[in-house]
């Protein structure tokens, strides 16, 4: 199994910035792809981004494209999300996933953090 691990969220005001953190952990042997994912209540989860680790390569949602940047680490295990521009719409609870690549993560991923909450205020 691997453990994902998120940290970096908070409260922050429109047009500012927040960075994410992901530590995965465990069994992490063929993991190579990470990213995240966002909810609201009532919503389903959606699609935020993901990096495949060992080749660098991303995805983005049309929605966070131009505002996010995600970056890993791939010695560490560890995913990055930098937030920018943020608006009260990017309010949700965070994801981190994993998986054995990009694509997969960014299809259906194989392992889930417990979310951290991010609040944008107008």
């Amino acid at each position: 199994q691997v453990q994902l691990a998120e940290s970096g969220g908070g409260l922050v005001q429109a047009g500012g910035s927040l960075r994410l953190s992901c530590a995965a952990s465990g069994r992490t042997f063929g993991m190579n792809g990470m990213g995240w994912y966002r909810q609201t209540p009532g919503k389903e989860r959606e699609f935020v981004a993901a990096i495949s680790l060992s080749g660098g390569s991303t995805s983005y949602s049309d929605s966070v494209k131009g505002r996010f940047i995600i970056s890993g680490d791939n010695a560490k295990n560890t995913v990055y999300l930098q937030m920018n521009s943020l608006k009260p719409d990017d309010t949700a609870v965070y994801f981190c996933a994993a998986g054995s690549a990009r694509v997969s993560v960014k299809v259906a991923p194989d392992f889930w953090g417990q979310g951290t909450l991010v609040t944008v205020a107008s």
